[in-house]
């Protein structure tokens, strides 16, 4: 009996040490499966990232030299690096729908990218090249992921177009008629209080003074970046509900004119009571910032107004 109870007692230990040893096991299993690593498509792409980063360097040289160093293109390096910020952080929430797409389709895609950029380079349609340029990156990426992946980064795909130049005709065609808006309703609320202004198309003559209102103070510059940086705020803060990123969206549009008026009224006032060098230097570029950050206080607190209004018939809503 005492031998029997001591086999016993043994053959009870050795359960419990494999027990234990199968539970730390499945632990550490556990352990490796929640640890986050890369995709398998990302892990092994770095030679189409970098033939890609090649083929479109005189492209990546021409957008940076001519585009983002004038004032018009400034907002450029920052929509390009928040865009990727954004793209690789909801890369990570679509690696459940990736799936490779039929190599054909992949190919064609691509092939059919890349000889629309060569083919703009050639024809010297800078403008044209970029956006080549730019669907072959959309291309590769849906050659790696597939359709239904790619339709989930449609918010950083659209953002990212904000990071490329508008061609001229479009910059043209967008800035003529704002250009002429502006300066007549600053010429006339300026006239309302007393100015010896007037104006004959975009040419102001305040005094002794006179101004071209330029394509920068037109409002496409604040238009494009308000824009950008609205779509990227509101869908990081509400990126469930597209009714309500389309309304802030869309309301950025008369905000951004309005601050540009808001700037060239300024610019007019700077220069008729502190003179031309004044309005040139360093207040220029202030009265282009302060503009800006109005335009930003206003958006937000349009956001909070449109919080409100919707917790409100959410709560009717509710109540009903």
């Amino acid at each position: 009996m005492l031998r029997s109870r001591g086999a016993g007692a043994h053959q009870d230990q050795n359960i419990r040490l494999a027990r234990c040893k199968r539970k730390s096991n499945l632990h550490r299993s556990g352990n490796s499966i929640a640890k986050p690593t890369l995709p398998v498509w990302l892990r092994h792409s770095w030679p189409v990232i970098i033939g890609l980063v090649l083929i479109t360097l005189p492209t990546w040289r021409f957008i940076a030299t001519q585009s983002w160093a004038t004032e018009q293109g400034s907002h450029g390096p920052l929509v390009l690096a928040s865009g990727l910020w954004l793209l690789v952080r909801m890369l990570r929430e679509t690696r459940a729908l990736q799936k490779a797409p039929p190599l054909w389709q992949g190919y064609a895609a691509i092939f059919l990218c890349a000889a629309a950029m060569v083919f703009f380079r050639i024809a010297a349609v800078i403008e044209l090249e970029v956006y080549a340029m730019y669907g072959l990156f959309v291309a590769t990426l849906f050659a790696f992921i597939g359709f239904r992946a790619l339709s989930m980064l449609w918010a950083p795909l659209i953002y990212l177009l904000f990071a490329v130049p508008l061609p001229d005709s479009l910059v043209a065609a967008l800035t003529n008629p704002l250009k002429l808006w502006i300066s007549e309703t600053a010429v006339s609320l300026l006239h309302m209080i007393g100015y010896p202004i007037a104006s004959a198309g975009v040419t102001i003559q305040i005094g002794q003074y006179q101004l071209l209102v330029a394509a920068a103070c037109a409002g496409l510059n604040s238009l494009i970046t308000l824009t950008a940086l609205t779509l990227f705020y509101v869908y990081l803060s509400h990126r469930a509900n597209l009714r309500y990123m389309l309304i802030l969206i869309v309301a950025a549009i008369p905000v951004a004119i309005f601050s540009n008026l808001v700037r060239v009224l300024l610019l007019i006032l700077i220069t008729f009571h502190g003179g031309e060098a004044a309005a040139q230097g360093f207040l220029h570029n202030f009265a282009g910032m302060t503009t800006f950050a109005i335009s930003l206080f206003t958006i937000y607190l349009l956001d909070m107004l449109l919080r409100r209004v919707f917790r409100a018939a959410g709560s009717k809503a509710a109540a009903a």
